[in-house]
C-alpha cells in the first residue's frame, strides 16, 4: 500500500515514517514504502555510552550458572504466553519468578546488543531484580493469574524509576538519578518486577528532527525484529514495543504525546493502548507536553494490556491533568472476562470504518473479519478538519514543562536543567550527543506566544480533534471509529481521547501493521474489549521468527 506522510508531522506526530493521516499541507514519500526492501544505513548503529560488560556485570555469575536446558524447558511456558498463562505455571510450580527473571536476562543478553541479531531495545536493567523475584518466590499468597505480581517489565527510559538513571536517551541526562515516578510506585505496590529501561526515540522524538525513529545518544539505534535495519521501528516507545515484541519482558510500559505508543506498538506487532490524558499520572516522567502526554501499556495480548493498566490507574493530585479527569476506578479485566460468546458482544456493536483506507488490504479484511462475526460496520468519509499550529503546543509546552520536571522530579545535581543549556552541552561533543543534530530543540528556543494566544492554539486543537471524532460517532451511534496504525493518533491527541491498536497482520515484506480502535474520553474498557474481540477472531499476532 502506498502511504502518504506528512513532513512537519515528524516534527509534530514524532512517527513520520508511518503516519499517514497527520496535520501539514506538505506531503513526501515514506522510505519505508519503497516496493524493493533494501536493509537501511543508519549514522549510528550501536551505543557508544553503554558499557556491555559493565551492563552485565550483576549478572554474570547467575546467567552462567542458567543452563541451556533450563532455558529449552521455561520457554516453552513463557514464549507467546499471556500473563495469566504464564502466572499459572507458577501457581502450579512448574515456572519461578527467579526462572522467569532469568529467562528473560539470557533473551536481552543473547540477542540485544553487539551480535548480528542486536535489536538495542534494552538501555538500563535493575541490578536487584532477581533478589526481587526470589523474595516473591518465598512468599506462600496464593496467585491471582490476573495480576501483574511478580511479572517482569521494562519501563521507557523517560519514566523515573528508582536504582536506574532516567536519561531519555540522552547524554545530558546519563546521570538523572530520581525517585519512582507515580506509575512506578503504583507497579510496585501492585508487586511487578522492573526489570529494566528500555531504549526510545530521544527526548520522545522531539529532539533531532532528521534522525531515524528508535535513535538515542544513550541506548543506540533500535531496530525492528521483524525486519531488521529494513523496518522502522515506530518512535518514540521503541525500545518498549521491540523488547514485548521479541519476548524480552512480560511487557513495557510507552509514552504517547501523538502517535509514540500507537506507532511502535503496530510497527512491533504489539498491543498498545494510549489513554484519556489524566487516567495514568504523568509525575515524574520526562515531559514533551503537559497538555498531551501519556504514558500507556505496551503487551503481546490483549488481556495483558487490561492486567497492566489495572495496575497503572491511580489518582495523582499533583498531576493536573490526573487531578481534574478524576477518574473512577475501572476493573478493565473483568470486562474481558465476561465475553464468553465473541460473536454475541460483537453483534451488539457499531463500528465505523474510513472508505479512503479500504485500500489497505490488511484493514479491508480487518473491516470484513468483523462484519463476518456480527459487527455492524459504517462506511464513513474523512472529515476534513485541519489541527493547525499542533508543532507549536509541543514547542511552547516544553519550553516549561522541562526545567519543571527537573526542579520537581529531576537529580538535584542535574547541570543541564533545560532545553537551551542542553542544546549547548550537546555541541561541546556533536558526535556523541548529537550526531544528526538538534533542529527540534532549536526550534523549541525559537517560538513563543502570550498565555492568551497559547491557551486559543490548544482550544481551536482539541474542538477540532473531537468534532473529527464526535460527528460520524454521534451521527451513526458508534461505538468506535477504527483506523490503521497511528494514522489519526494527532487527532486522538488533541482531542485527549483514548486508543488501541492491535495486530492486524503483515504486508509482503513482513512489515507488521495494526488496527486502531478511537473512542470518545474514558472508553478505555469498551476499547480494550473491542480489541480483545477483534485479536479473537483474527489471531495475527506472530512471533519474529529470528528471535525463537
Amino acid at each position: 500500500m502506498k502511504q502518504i506522510v506528512l513532513f512537519l508531522a515528524c516534527i509534530a506526530l514524532f512517527s513520520c515514517k508511518q503516519n499517514k493521516e497527520t496535520p501539514s499541507e506538505e506531503v513526501t514519500q515514506s522510505p519505508a514504502d519503497t516496493t524493493a526492501v533494501k536493509e537501511r544505513e543508519y549514522a549510528v548503529l550501536d551505543s557508544k555510552v553503554i558499557n556491555n560488560e559493565a551492563f552485565w556485570g550483576d549478572f554474570d555469575t547467575d546467567l552462567g550458572d542458567f543452563l541451556h536446558s533450563d532455558y529449552n524447558r521455561i520457554s516453552a511456558l513463557v514464549i507467546e504466553k499471556t500473563i495469566p498463562e504464564i502466572k499459572q505455571s507458577i501457581a502450579d510450580g512448574d515456572l519461578t519468578y527467579e526462572d522467569l527473571v532469568l529467562f528473560y536476562l539470557s533473551r536481552i543478553k543473547k540477542f540485544d546488543r553487539e551480535n548480528d541479531l542486536s535489536l538495542n531495545s534494552v538501555i538500563a536493567i535493575n541490578p536487584d531484580v532477581l533478589e526481587q523475584a526470589k523474595a516473591l518466590d518465598e512468599s506462600t499468597e496464593e496467585i491471582d493469574i490476573y495480576s501483574i505480581k511478580g511479572m517482569p517489565i521494562l519501563l521507557k527510559d523517560n519514566i523515573d524509576t528508582a536504582g536506574m538513571p532516567t536519561t531519555a536517551g540522552a547524554v545530558a541526562f546519563e546521570n538523572n538519578n530520581a525517585d519512582d515516578s507515580f506509575i512506578v510506585e503504583r507497579l510496585k505496590e501492585s508487586g511487578a518486577l522492573i526489570l529494566g529501561k528500555a531504549n526510545l526515540s530521544e527526548w520522545a522524538y522531539f529532539f533531532c528532527g532528521d534522525c531515524p525513529s528508535g535513535y538515542s545518544a544513550v541506548g543506540g539505534q533500535t531496530l525492528n525484529p521483524y525486519g531488521r535495519k529494513i523496518h522502522d521501528t515506530g518512535g518514540s516507545s521503541s525500545g518498549s514495543g521491540v523488547a514485548t515484541a521479541a519476548n524480552f519482558a512480560v511487557a513495557a510500559i510507552g509514552t504517547e504525546t501523538s502517535g509514540s505508543i500507537l506507532s511502535p506498538s503496530s510497527s512491533n506487532s504489539v498491543v498498545g493502548l494510549k489513554p484519556t490524558i489524566g487516567l495514568l499520572s504523568r509525575g515524574g516522567i520526562v515531559p514533551i507536553s503537559s497538555t498531551l502526554d501519556t504514558p500507556g501499556p505496551m503487551t503481546k495480548f490483549v488481556i495483558d494490556n487490561a492486567i497492566l493498566l489495572n495496575a497503572l490507574t491511580g489518582k495523582d493530585n499533583a498531576d493536573p491533568a490526573s487531578k481534574k479527569l478524576n477518574a473512577p476506578e475501572e476493573d478493565y479485566v473483568a470486562g474481558i472476562k465476561e465475553i464468553n460468546d465473541v460473536k454475541q458482544f460483537l453483534s451488539e456493536k457499531r463500528l465505523g470504518y474510513f472508505k479512503g483506507s479500504m485500500e489497505d488490504t490488511l484493514y479491508a479484511q480487518a473491516v470484513n473479519d468483523l462484519k463476518s462475526a456480527g459487527a455492524t460496520m459504517i462506511e464513513l468519509e474523512r472529515q476534513d478538519i485541519k489541527l493547525p499550529q499542533f508543532g507549536r503546543v509541543l514547542n511552547l509546552d516544553m519550553q516549561k514543562d522541562l526545567p519543571d520536571y527537573v526542579e520537581k522530579y529531576g537529580d538535584k545535581s542535574l547541570s543541564q536543567r533545560d532545553v537551551k543549556s542542553i542544546t549547548t552541552f550537546n555541541k561541546e561533543d556533536s558526535i556523541v550527543r548529537m550526531p544528526y543534530g538538534q533542529k527540534l530543540f532549536y526550534g523549541i528556543l525559537a517560538d513563543s506566544a502570550s498565555a492568551k494566544e497559547f491557551a486559543a492554539i490548544k482550544d481551536t486543537l482539541q474542538t477540532n480533534g473531537r468534532a473529527f471524532f464526535d460527528i460520524p460517532l454521534k451521527e451513526n451511534d458508534l461505538d468506535a471509529v477504527l483506523s490503521i496504525n497511528n494514522y489519526m493518533a494527532g487527532y486522538a491527541a488533541v482531542a485527549k481521547y483514548p486508543a488501541i491498536t492491535v495486530s492486524m497482520g503483515y504486508q509482503e515484506d513482513n512489515r507488521p501493521m495494526g488496527l486502531t480502535f478511537m473512542a470518545p474520553t474514558l472508553s478505555e474498557k469498551k476499547l480494550l474489549e473491542l480489541a480483545y474481540a477483534y485479536e479473537s477472531i483474527s489471531h495475527k499476532r506472530k512471533f519474529p521468527s529470528d528471535y525463537k
